[in-house]
């Protein structure tokens, strides 16, 4: 499994509220930050879209947006136009003039990721990825959000794990999308899965996470010198190699600790600690608890129904 699918695995999206949304005339709205990943595509008109009191950036028919963990925003038909507060809900709104044809239409919603891994999109992705449909391919995006609001609505045998398939589906698809150039994003995987050689690296990394990795062994991988290699890792990736491989560890353990039914030895054993001891005090020192205490708190979490 290639590093975004593994990444896109660990997220396990689910739980997915979408809905169409339409305006007409001059309307401005405005939502507090709830955290949860949002998408939307733009079916017709045009509208502004203002990121946590960043400058509004135009969205138009076609343009396809992931916010990755959705902060404040606003949403209006001018980038000037005055913006009310309004609540997220799960059904249809109309913004601006209630009466006439909406010049203005869009489906929009959001999901939920698991908690424990949900630092892993935030961290390694930009805040927007936008999509502009003249670059071509937001059609597919388009029907699989429309699948997504169909599901959504029905009451199907099954509707759970196809809404799961479907969001991983749209967020490969967003995530994959690269024709900005790698250079264009921020530090982080979508950035290294760019780099032809990096991205080598890090296949080699991910599908291999128990080997005793060592920055020069990583370098000879790369057919780079040690220094030049840690240098263009550390820029495209934000952080060293060793790194990268300690924190994509650390995301493995917790997500076996979240699931259960692991042994100590085993869990250290698949990612490549020496011991239960080590990988332990490892754990420790990157999160503030032991395993037991980790695994127990995130049982209690799964116990208390989501609001």
């Amino acid at each position: 499994m290639d590093p975004l699918s593994q990444l896109i695995a660990l997220l396990r999206p689910h739980t997915a509220v979408s809905k169409p949304i339409t305006g007409r005339g001059t309307w401005g709205v405005r939502y507090a930050a709830y955290g949860l990943p949002g998408f939307a595509i733009v079916l017709s008109g045009q509208c502004w879209l203002g990121i946590d009191g960043n400058a509004p950036v135009q969205l138009a028919r076609g343009d396809f947006v992931l916010l990755p963990a959705t902060p404040a925003f606003t949403l209006s038909s001018q980038p000037d136009a005055d913006c009310v507060l309004r609540d997220p809900t799960d059904t249809a709104v109309r913004h601006g003039d209630q009466e006439g044809e909406p010049d203005f239409r869009m489906l929009g919603g959001a999901f939920r990721i698991e908690t424990v891994n949900a630092p892993l999109l935030t961290a390694l992705l930009p805040a927007m990825i936008h999509i502009h449909a003249s670059e071509g391919g937001t059609e597919r995006l388009g029907r699989i959000i429309e699948l997504i609001i169909e599901e959504c609505a029905s009451d199907h045998p099954g509707k759970d794990m196809i809404l799961q398939r479907l969001l991983e589906v749209m967020l490969v698809e967003s995530l994959r999308w690269r024709r900005a150039g790698a250079d264009a994003l921020p530090a982080g995987l979508l950035r290294g899965m760019g780099d032809p050689v990096l991205a080598r690296v890090l296949r080699a990394l991910h599908g291999n996470v128990r080997a005793g990795w060592t920055v020069a062994e990583l370098a000879k991988l790369a057919g780079m010198s040690r220094s030049a290699f840690a240098a263009r890792f550390g820029w495209t990736l934000g952080c060293a190699p060793i790194e990268y491989l300690s924190r994509w560890r650390m995301a493995l353990a917790q997500d076996a600790l979240g699931r259960g039914g692991t042994s100590l030895d085993h869990l250290a054993d698949e990612i490549g600690y020496e011991s239960a001891s080590a990988f332990s005090a490892a754990f420790r020192r990157r999160v503030g608890c032991s395993p037991g205490s980790f695994a127990r708190a995130r049982r209690a979490q799964a116990a208390v129904p989501a609001a």
